[in-house]
């Protein structure tokens, strides 16, 4: 038979064996190679023919999937460690059809939340579900599982639920009342005026803020979750906040803590005497929310923030960077007379 290409196995054997132990080792290293051989031939044959490998299917699926982390954002993470746990550890290839995953679908609708007491709500799920359905996705277009499973799994609908934000008479409550963490507090109020993420506020760096087109300054990065480019003037007010210096090198929040957003956090907008339940995202509503408030255009908006789901893509037209510039001082923390 004519050999069609070669490939290293990485195994060597004595070429001269001086003793029986390593002509048995010779011996034993041959048969594992031929089987390695004959195996990856079938391979080549499955590739080369549109046969489906059945040593593919009996690969660990599990592993796969972790190897693919570092490609993607935390939600994949997230929804890695959830199927883990669904699975126990243990998934083939060969196992992923329509009924585990639809069992996998009803173990997100009531799955306990990874870091914190409670379930997690149904719109992560929807959010966990879409993901895990889009890697199916990719499995199939690689080849990698041979039913493309994803065509017969329902989507979880989404419900509506109300989302928290500060009105604006509570933004100036929060930039007037102190916190014990003073840098907690900076980005907060930097949030609330950019619509900054929090991984995006503890991984901002001095030499993000650029020159921006429409003059003035911006933030230029590539997004913590989606590792998409976003552009977002910034206001005088809000340079003036982080105190900005064009000499400062290095993270603008450093030593912020993910964690402070938390129970310190909790503290200071409850010292505020504002009683709603606002996270750190709600600062990312907030900003927008005062913006259409404030007369800016909902496209205008949708550009800053960089959406990135279907609806807002549908809804998404890209504007002039004049008009970016302007809503960019429509968020304030003084009050007017």
């Amino acid at each position: 038979m004519k050999v069609i290409r070669h490939e290293s196995l990485g195994i060597y054997v004595y070429a001269n064996p001086r003793n029986k132990r390593e002509q048995n080792f010779n011996e034993v290293m041959t048969e594992k190679a031929e089987a390695i051989r004959c195996r990856r031939f079938e391979s080549v044959v499955n590739e080369r023919y549109d046969f489906f490998d059945k040593y593919k299917l009996k690969a660990d699926f599990l592993e796969h999937y972790r190897k693919q982390l570092r490609k993607h954002d935390q939600k994949w993470e997230f929804v890695y460690l959830h199927f883990n746990n669904f699975v126990h550890g243990k998934c083939t290839f060969e196992e992923i059809d329509i009924d585990l995953c639809n069992k996998f679908r009803e173990y997100l609708l009531t799955a306990k939340k990874l870091r914190r007491k409670g379930r997690i709500t149904r719109n992560s799920a929807s959010g966990y579900w879409s993901t895990f359905r889009g890697f199916l996705k990719i499995l199939y277009r690689n080849g990698m599982i041979k039913t493309n499973v994803n065509d017969f799994l329902d989507k979880i609908e989404t419900e509506d639920v109300v989302k928290e934000y500060l009105s604006v008479d509570e933004l100036y409550k929060l930039a007037e009342t102190p916190c014990k963490k003073p840098i907690l507090k900076i980005a907060s109020l930097f949030s609330c005026m950019t619509s900054l993420r929090i991984s995006d506020i503890l991984a901002l760096c001095w030499e993000d803020i650029v020159d921006y087109s429409a003059g003035g300054k911006c933030v230029h990065i590539i997004t913590q979750k989606n590792k998409a480019e976003d552009i977002i003037p910034i206001s005088e007010e809000a340079l003036g906040l982080i105190g900005y210096n064009s000499e400062k090198k290095g993270l603008v929040f450093k030593g912020l803590m993910r964690s402070w957003t938390q129970i310190p956090m909790k503290e200071w907008i409850r010292s505020a005497g504002i009683t709603k339940n606002i996270t750190f995202h709600s600062y990312r509503r907030t900003f927008a929310t005062l913006q259409a408030a404030a007369g800016t255009d909902i496209r205008t908006i949708q550009s800053i923030m960089a959406h990135k789901s279907i609806t807002t893509t549908q809804r998404y037209i890209k504007v002039v960077d004049a008009n970016k510039r302007e809503a960019s001082k429509k968020i304030t923390l003084t009050r007017k007379d």
